[in-house]
Parts: C-alpha cells; sequence; structure tokens
C-alpha cells in the first residue's frame, strides 16, 4: 500500500483550504447571503464565487508551471488576487 507524502506546503495548503470552508459556512450561517450579478456573467453567491475563484486559482498555477520555470510564489500571490477580486466584484 502506498500512503501520500505530506510535506509542510501540502498539509498547509488543505489546512488553508478547510478554513477557508469552515469561516464561510460560518459567515453563511450567521448572515445568508443573496445572490448577485458582478463581472461574471451569471448570478453568484458566495459559495459559487469561492468554487470559481478556486477553480480559476488552480488553472493560473497549471499554466504558470507549464510557462514559466521561476519560483511558485508568485502564482500563489496572483491567484490570491484572482480570488480576492473574485469575491469582492465577481
Amino acid at each position: 500500500m502506498s500512503w501520500m507524502a505530506w510535506t509542510l506546503p501540502t498539509a498547509i495548503f488543505f489546512a488553508t483550504i478547510a478554513v477557508i470552508l469552515i469561516v464561510m459556512t460560518v459567515y453563511e450561517v450567521r448572515s445568508p447571503c443573496v445572490e448577485r450579478k458582478g463581472f461574471l456573467p451569471i448570478e453568484t453567491s458566495r459559495g459559487d464565487r469561492l468554487f470559481i475563484g478556486l477553480l480559476t486559482s488552480a488553472y493560473i498555477h497549471l499554466l504558470y508551471v507549464g510557462l514559466t520555470e521561476m519560483t511558485l510564489w508568485i502564482a500563489l500571490g496572483i491567484s490570491c488576487v484572482w480570488l480576492f477580486i473574485v469575491m469582492r466584484w465577481g
């Protein structure tokens, strides 16, 4: 049987996603959201925008890894900015 090798960056990544999901759940229970239309072509809730932001951040990382050989910290910064933009104005 083969086990996944958990490195510190991998553990931090999954812990961060777990914390984001917990915070979003508590926020939704305390303050239910209304779907709205931003720059995305559909009406979205907070959860929709989080999912779209995380999915596109993954694509940003894949493109960055495929097209450059620079450090991934730059891709992380771009992804964080993009996630903020989608959550705020998407």
